[in-house]
C-alpha cells in the first residue's frame, strides 16, 4: 500500500500529458481536409495539409504510448488496491 500514492500521482502525469496530446491533435486537425491534389493549382493549400498531416504523424506515437502506460498504470494500480483490500478482508 506504500508504493499507491506514488503510482497515483505518475498515473496523473501520465493521464494529463495524454490528454493534452490528445487536446493539441485535435486542435491540429481541426483545419485538415480530406483533399486529393492532382494539379498544383492549389500548391498553397496542398502545402498546408502536407505540413499539417506531417505534424499528426510526429505527434501520433507519443499519444500511442501515453495512452498506452496510461491504461497499463491504471489496471496496475487497481490491481494493488484489490489485492490489498483482499488481504485487510482475510
Amino acid at each position: 500500500m506504500n508504493s499507491l500514492p506514488a503510482l497515483i500521482v505518475v498515473w496523473a502525469v501520465c493521464t494529463g500529458l495524454f490528454l493534452m496530446l490528445l487536446a493539441y491533435n485535435s486542435t491540429i486537425t481541426r483545419y485538415e481536409e480530406n483533399q486529393l491534389f492532382l494539379e498544383n493549382i492549389n500548391a498553397n493549400e496542398k502545402q498546408i495539409q502536407t505540413s499539417i498531416a506531417t505534424k499528426i504523424r510526429r505527434v501520433l506515437p507519443f499519444i500511442r504510448a501515453t495512452g498506452a502506460l496510461s491504461a497499463v498504470l491504471t489496471v496496475l494500480i487497481i490491481g494493488i488496491y484489490t489485492l490489498d483490500a483482499w488481504h485487510k478482508i482475510q
